[in-house]
């Protein structure tokens, strides 16, 4: 049998990251661009190690665009702190940044943390609002972009 791949040239999948911002933690969440599925990844702290911690999580994942939600409902401000948030994101990591509409999302993700029965919702419902903002993102995806 006659592989498509040979095994020392495995072949690897993009990966793309889903961020929720906020001015203490950062919610972050994953997908693969072949399945186009997004999943809650991590809470991270927007801190120092903010920068280098998603450097790790970029180079380990094989991480191709980040995705992060911009709350175009609200102040001009919080546009404008997400949108200096993500040309951050792209300098120091050389990587591509889009944005996506977050309305609502945390009220969101709050509700499907509580319908799964789980407790303690203030400690996933960042993750969980970051996997909203990126599978609403890549359900565009396929038509749009």
């Amino acid at each position: 049998m006659k592989k498509s791949i040979p095994s020392s040239k495995i072949a690897k999948i993009s990966t793309i990251l889903g961020l929720d911002f906020g001015e203490a933690k950062i919610g972050v969440a994953i997908a693969d661009e072949e399945t186009k599925i997004a999943f809650a990844f991590d809470t991270l702290a927007n801190d120092r190690e903010f920068l280098k911690n998603l450097k790790e999580i970029v180079g380990c994942e094989n991480v191709k665009t980040i995705v992060i939600g911009v709350p175009t409902f609200k102040a001009n401000n919080e546009i404008h702190a997400a949108k200096k948030f993500g040309k951050r994101i792209a300098q120091a990591l050389k990587i591509k940044v889009e944005y996506e509409e977050e309305m609502f999302t945390t009220k969101m993700a709050q509700d499907n943390i509580k319908k799964r029965g789980k407790k303690n919702i203030a400690k996933s419902d960042d993750q969980e609002a970051a996997r909203i903002i990126l599978q609403s993102w890549l359900d565009k995806s396929g038509s749009d972009k």
